[in-house]
């Protein structure tokens, strides 16, 4: 079913190419109907809201000529852009900071970013909206070292924005990479980290530091998720990023143990920690590394929770959790087909059973749906109803 909404960027913009339709995407939809009818479960719950400026994080290449520059995506498999001044899905603050970035670098002379020749000082911005302030962390990634490649064009930036800056930072990506930012970051001015409230808890996102794009709607399944685990529990909980899922468990859990490999994600998760009280702070374990290097994370455990990227579990990981479950397993998968692939192999073995599917439209206007699986570990050791990932591309 469509709704009446128009884009004035479609075509050639990539980014929805479902745009207008009010269901999540039918084909991840059929996929999880099938695995819930073969595990005899009820259908799955589909948690949506309304697309049109639900996007409160983007990150937007800058190309184009510095007395036009552009702002937008890439159209798909080139490095043409489409300038997205007016984008239906963003939140407004992201449209009005690309504007006033393009009126700062026409007016500062500062060229856009070039791939073929490697040249030109601004590559990427990326805009977080902060919800409970409404103001916007902008990050300016450059083709260079140092801030200085882009000449006055922050203090620009800056002036136009005023106290709807929550903060603004540098970025350096001197390399001739895709990767969109490079490993060193400068603060400019304003806050250090955009702080949220998430399952009650105060969680804090450094510039560089992962979150998702559709806060309202991850606001909702963080707190599925704290419905679905006991108190008194020693929780796990791989891929924690800042920790939005688990800081809110501290205040009910036994202990949580904090996986994540990412320095941005740790520094914001610390930050986060540290505004727990210290009764909570207490409970906390930080086990940095690679998921499947930290293994003893699950020793003790009695729930395991993952939030892994669209690839998957890390195989370890995946090889410990089929071997030797917890009591509870609760996966929130934002790659469906590596969700379907590695239930196939955790139910063969006949340890844990499936006992809940929800999905969120985390990206309305998609393909891509966000899968929610939670499992229980099975008392009598009798193999459940196999179930078989489907094998036609979607």
């Amino acid at each position: 079913m469509s709704s009446s909404a128009s884009c004035p960027h479609r075509p050639p913009c990539p980014g929805c190419p479902r745009f207008g339709e009010t269901a999540p995407a039918p084909d991840a939809i059929a996929d999880l109907e099938a695995l819930c009818a073969q595990t005899d479960l009820p259908p799955p719950t589909l948690h949506g809201t309304q697309g049109l400026a639900h996007r409160h994080r983007a990150r937007l290449a800058v190309r184009g000529r510095a007395r036009s520059p552009k702002i937008g995506l890439f159209q798909a498999g080139s490095h043409r852009i489409v300038d997205t001044p007016s984008c239906g899905v963003h939140h407004p603050l992201i449209n009005e900071v690309a504007d006033h970035l393009k009126r700062a670098m026409k007016a500062a002379g500062i060229e856009p970013y070039a791939d073929k020749p490697h040249r030109g000082a601004l590559r990427y911005v990326q805009v977080v909206v902060e919800r409970e302030t409404e103001r916007a962390q902008v990050v300016l990634v450059g083709n260079g070292t140092s801030p200085d490649v882009l000449g006055d064009v922050p203090e620009r930036l800056s002036a136009a924005l005023g106290d709807r800056l929550q903060g603004l930072f540098f970025n350096a990506q001197p390399e001739r990479s895709n990767t969109i930012f490079g490993s060193k970051t400068i603060k400019l001015a304003g806050q250090d980290m955009v702080h949220e409230t998430l399952g009650g808890a105060d969680v804090l996102f450094p510039p560089a530091a992962f979150g998702q794009n559709h806060l309202p709607l991850f606001g909702e399944a963080v707190s599925r998720i704290h419905d679905l685990i006991a108190p008194d529990q020693v929780v796990a909980e791989f891929y924690c990023g800042v920790g939005a899922m688990g800081l809110g468990l501290l205040e009910r859990s036994r202990e949580v143990r904090f996986n994540e490999r990412s320095p941005d994600g740790l520094t914001g998760l610390e930050a986060g920690l540290a505004m727990r009280p210290q009764a909570e702070r207490e409970r906390a374990r930080i086990l940095p590394g690679a998921a499947g290097d930290r293994l003893d994370a699950l020793d003790g455990a009695d729930v395991v929770l993952v939030d892994p990227p669209r690839k998957g579990l890390d195989a370890a990981l995946l090889t410990r959790l089929v071997e030797d479950p917890p009591q509870q397993l609760i996966y929130l998968a934002c790659g469906l087909p590596a969700l379907l692939r590695e239930l196939e192999e955790i139910r063969e073995a006949g340890l844990l059973s499936l006992r809940g599917v929800e999905a969120f439209d985390f990206f309305p206007f998609t393909g891509h749906v966000e899968t929610l699986v939670w499992l229980t570990r099975n008392e009598e050791q009798s193999a459940p109803v196999p179930f078989t990932a489907p094998t036609e591309p979607r």
